[in-house]
């Protein structure tokens, strides 16, 4: 089942990776908006939910974060994060920096003990601003699926022009501000592999990621119905090994079956 978030605000929801977490969208309501048009994406395929509606100004998203904080100081639950992820990619919102400069005003204030997390596909990091923000949140998670271009463009689909070594490049300049997430899976797709467990990737992307020395690897697979109907979830096993040679790399690592 698709899933499209309410905006700007939802939750808060259990997430697996991150705790009490109140969710932070800064696309429209109604609709899809990303740079990436992902096999795997809960959310579907972008041509299948285009919005109709706007983008939630940085106003609205002031003004309604701090309601629900208020609502949740005095009811509960406590927040142990709030996440900008949603409907698709959050900074490719105009106003992506001053929002975050926003919520961690309020997080201060409200509180000051959850963390800021930023789920991205990091397609924008080439942008400073956008870099700038992300270096200032708790959690910087970086989406780097692989380091193969074919795989990116039959898997990841990216919408316009996009070259993995010059993304990796600027992972290599947040360093231990990032967290790098992989999503591991297997299956096919329009006839083509989709598998991303099999060494000729895995030992690669090991390497990247030992270059780019991130403060934590998260790993998953698949955990919703997709939009493309022949995926497969890697194997706990499978996901347990990549992650066992990421922490033999001294880099901290999570695995999410």
């Amino acid at each position: 089942m698709t899933v499209i978030y309410p905006s700007p605000i939802f939750g808060p929801i259990h997430s697996r990776r991150l705790g009490v977490s109140l969710g932070i969208n800064l696309l429209p309501g109604d609709g899809k908006c990303c740079s990436f048009d992902c096999i795997y994406c809960e959310c579907g395929f972008n041509h299948d939910f285009v919005p109709k509606q706007k983008m939630p100004t940085r106003e609205e998203v002031l003004q309604a974060l701090e309601a629900q904080l208020i609502k949740m100081k005095a009811e509960g639950p406590t927040p142990d994060v709030f996440t900008f992820a949603g409907n698709g990619e959050p900074t490719l919102h105009p106003h992506f920096p001053e929002i975050i400069d926003d919520t961690l005003a309020l997080r201060d204030q409200y509180f000051p003990n959850a963390k800021v997390s930023v789920l991205t596909n990091a397609t924008q990091i080439l942008r400073q601003p956008v870099f700038d923000a992300l270096c200032k949140v708790d959690n910087n998670i970086c989406k780097l699926d692989t380091i193969s271009a074919d795989y990116i463009q039959h898997i990841d689909r990216p919408n316009g022009s996009y070259d993995v070594q010059q993304i990796i490049g600027r992972l290599k300049d947040f360093g231990n501000r990032c967290i790098i997430q992989t999503m591991f899976m297997k299956g096919e797709h329009d006839g083509k592999s989709a598998d991303n467990t099999g060494e000729a990737f895995v030992e690669p992307w090991l390497k990247t990621v030992g270059e780019i020395q991130p403060r934590e690897v998260m790993i998953y697979t698949i955990d919703r119905e997709t939009p493309a109907h022949q995926l497969k979830k890697a194997s706990p096993e499978v996901l347990d090994a990549i992650g066992e040679r990421v922490r033999q790399l001294g880099i901290h690592c999570k695995v999410a079956y």
